[in-house]
């Protein structure tokens, strides 16, 4: 059979490592696709650094309308990011009647309704792999391994440099801001890291987890976010303490009411598997009625596991685009005529455990006053432990840890604690997943 013709567009540390592996690997991975996969164009603004990485007889362009427009390309791969051109590039490949193999999380995030429809409409895959998790196959197991499963809920560490800045401070007990610099020198964070540490990129991945999961649009317009940057080392150590460790989760669960969807700091018991993954890596949990909860772990970043996703989604386009379009793999699991309308839950209905910790003045009445408060809103406290207080300060941390409870009670709660005269601070507010149902 003739060869499958890639049109590669950027070659950056994605694009590179993609090159990279496909020459490396050409013959297994010809093996396992039943045909070559051959790299014949390339595109970048870089015209010299791609022409370097290029071997003789690949067409180098910096007009990625050549590949995306080309009759002899069979797949293009975008891995340029950004959600203008990349977007247009994408449906312009589309619309040529050629399948597309992408890393764009954002891009997918935001726009991936729009897009999937389209490739249906056009007869075509847009595969999206190495969007979420880099080198863990953790899309092709939602699609495909878990298929017999209703899946009831998601957990997972989808951002390496989160991950990393978390460990690092609690191993180290370093500051966020040190462990920031640190991070960014070693290259795990960019000189811009608001997506890592505000916790978007981690949104936009279990987005598309959660679409595949529960058969929904993709809707990152409706994820709550919240990042770690105000995250103190005094948490991190109090929650060790506890039995617990901190880590920024992406959480989607089917609940009654419809979705959750949100992206947060949470406390996870220190005995979950989960809980032990430490610096860049990545790992992701699903609970799936029939199998249980299933751990999928690994390197979320970098060329080479990002590169392995890439490559995995070649090989599956390439078998796959000879077979009648309604008879593929779907791209979001469920067949498209067949999504569901369960909404996405505000993050104000949803239920879960909490820590809260406060800073006040020391004096008689201070938790009585507290535990009213808290009373007062429907809340019940599993445990309570006031902090003694430095020799020369007359103040004191309390930490609560509570029962299950819904989250408007919790923030009415904080409301009326931070009103009090003697609560000296914001109250730091953690949410508590066991993962363990």
């Amino acid at each position: 059979m003739k060869p499958i013709h890639i049109g590669l567009l950027g070659v950056g540390t994605v694009g590179g490592g993609t090159y990279t592996v496909l020459k490396r690997n050409h013959e297994e991975i010809a093996r396992r696709a039943g045909r070559d996969i051959v790299i014949t164009m390339i595109a970048d603004k870089d015209l010299e650094k791609a022409r370097k990485m290029a071997d003789p007889g690949v067409m180098v362009t910096d007009n990625a309308h050549e590949i995306t427009t080309h009759p002899d390309i069979d797949i293009v791969v975008e891995l340029i990011g950004g959600q203008t051109i990349a977007k247009d590039l994408i449906l312009e490949a589309i619309a040529h009647g050629k399948h597309v193999v992408t890393a764009n999380k954002a891009l997918l995030a935001n726009h991936g309704t729009e897009i999937f429809a389209v490739a249906r409409a056009k007869g075509v895959i847009v595969a999206f792999e190495a969007a979420v998790a880099g080198g863990i196959p953790i899309i092709k197991a939602l699609r495909e391994g878990l298929t017999a499963n209703r899946i009831t809920w998601i957990a997972g560490i989808i951002n390496g440099t989160a991950n990393f800045i978390l460990s690092e401070m609690r191993e180290k007990g370093l500051s966020f801001a040190e462990v920031l610099a640190q991070a960014q020198k070693l290259g795990y964070a960019e000189a811009d890291p608001t997506y890592d540490i505000e916790g978007i990129d981690a949104a936009h991945k279990i987005t598309l987890m959660s679409a595949i999961a529960f058969g929904i649009p993709v809707q990152f317009s409706k994820v709550y976010t919240e990042g770690i940057t105000q995250l103190t080392g005094e948490d991190i150590r109090y929650a060790e303490e506890l039995g617990y460790r901190i880590k920024l989760l992406g959480i989607t669960k089917r609940v009654e009411k419809g979705i959750e969807l949100r992206v947060h700091p949470t406390l996870i018991p220190e005995r979950r598997l989960i809980a032990n993954v430490e610096g860049v890596m990545n790992a992701v949990v699903v609970r799936g009625d029939a199998v249980g909860a299933t751990l999928y772990y690994g390197a979320g970043a970098g060329a080479e596991p990002t590169a392995s996703s890439v490559i995995a989604d070649l090989v599956d386009v390439t078998r796959m685009q000879t077979a009648d379009p309604m008879h593929r793999v779907p791209t979001l699991s469920f067949q498209p005529d067949l999504l569901s309308d369960t909404p996405v839950i505000s993050m104000e209905d949803v239920e879960t455990s909490y820590y809260l910790r406060m800073q006040v003045i020391d004096k008689p009445g201070v938790m009585a006053e507290i535990t009213r408060i808290v009373a007062d809103n429907d809340i019940s406290i599993s445990a309570l432990i006031q902090k003694e207080p430095s020799s020369d300060s007359d103040r004191v941390n309390i930490i609560m840890l509570t029962h299950l409870t819904v989250e408007r009670n919790i923030n009415a709660a904080i409301a009326r604690i931070e009103s009090l005269p003697v609560v000296t601070n914001k109250v730091i507010r953690i949410r508590i997943e066991e993962l363990n149902n």
